[in-house]
């Protein structure tokens, strides 16, 4: 299915953010590389120091929700001022396939072909899990469920689950849901889950709220337990994963592209080179959030040693690319399901 402005200003609308705000301004910077980046500032600011630190190639950057940005880049088509767009998830650049150039061999060489598009245009730079995080004092770890079809039951036990609908991790979960399970299963779930749901805009958020107790248990990805130990060491928060093989434990990742329309492509792919290289070691070894790196090639390179092996908690094979096939269903699916007033 071809990716239409509909589609992407129905997850622009379910984001509740504004094409202008989201990109802070039409023009680019004539001397600097733009980045539309749909990635937290306080995750990844520190990521672009170290670029411009070891490249010299100033960065000019556009903060703002991956859906939100996705569409201002639709809006925009080749008079877009962005060089390089850097996607929460792969579902909010999947929609921009048309208008993202080929990636160099040699880099995409570097990832799994499962974590890229097939047909080169965007790929993958961190590795992320859907986990459930809980309350420490409150919660016992044996009472959680290995599948998250259990969060679904009526006679759920553990009282309200913290969800952030509108955000575009938890609309591709949901839309991996969809390639996994079906339709008619998927909305079942959702309706399901919408009995016990509070609603929460950001995964730190609900993180947040489990660590002070407002609720004991919460969607989210898996690396926003070290974002809220780094800054409070002592929370009550820690993950659960899902069985290996279960729906719940889906494996998104960030993911990064160059546009095609960018006149500034020898920077922008050395952003993307970059990325794939040295930016690996930044998440491996220093940052704070432990995403999984995905290059599996740099000597040496490997995920922090307390989170459990990719391979062992990466759900179904679900094709990535497949996550943008539909985003106004998924959106739809979710309001329906009344998670999204």
């Amino acid at each position: 299915m071809r990716r239409t402005a509909p589609a992407l200003l129905a997850l622009l609308a379910l984001a509740a953010a504004a094409l202008t705000a989201a990109c802070g301004g039409s023009d680019g910077d004539g001397g600097k590389l733009v980045v539309y980046s749909g990635r937290e500032q306080e995750l990844v600011e520190p990521l672009y120091a170290r670029f411009t630190e070891d490249t010299g190639i100033e960065l000019d950057v556009r903060w703002g929700d991956s859906a939100a940005l996705a569409a201002t880049i639709l809006e925009e088509g080749a008079a877009s001022p962005a060089d390089v767009f850097y996607a929460q998830d792969a579902g909010s650049i999947g929609i921009l396939d048309g208008l993202l150039a080929e990636l160099p061999a040699d880099d995409r060489a570097l990832i799994p072909a499962r974590y890229q598009d097939p047909g080169g245009r965007w790929i993958g730079v961190t590795g992320r899990v859907r986990v459930m995080a809980y309350n420490t004092d409150r919660v016992d770890p044996g009472s959680l469920p290995g599948s998250v079809l259990a969060l679904a039951e009526p006679d759920w036990p553990l009282g309200p689950i913290g969800v952030a609908p509108t955000n575009a991790s938890f609309v591709g979960f949901v839309s991996a849901m969809r390639e996994t399970l079906g339709d008619d299963a998927t909305q079942a779930w959702l309706e399901g889950l919408a009995a016990h749901a509070r609603s929460y805009e950001k995964n730190s958020q609900i993180v947040d709220a489990i660590a002070s107790g407002e609720i004991d248990t919460g969607l989210v990805n898996h690396y926003y337990l070290y974002e809220k130990l780094a800054s409070d060491p002592g929370a009550a928060v820690a993950n659960h994963y899902f069985d290996g093989a279960d729906v719940g434990s889906f494996a998104n990742i960030s993911a990064v592209g160059v546009l095609a329309s960018s006149e500034r492509s020898a920077d922008a792919q050395a952003l993307v080179a970059w990325l794939l290289t040295e930016g690996q070691v930044f998440f491996a070894a220093e940052a704070e959030e432990r995403e999984y790196p995905l290059n599996e090639t740099q000597p040496g390179l490997e995920a922090a040693a307390d989170l459990p092996p990719l391979a062992d908690h990466g759900g179904p094979d679900v094709d990535l690319g497949l996550l943008a096939e539909d985003v106004e269903g998924t959106v739809q699916m979710i309001r329906d399901a009344g998670l999204v007033s």
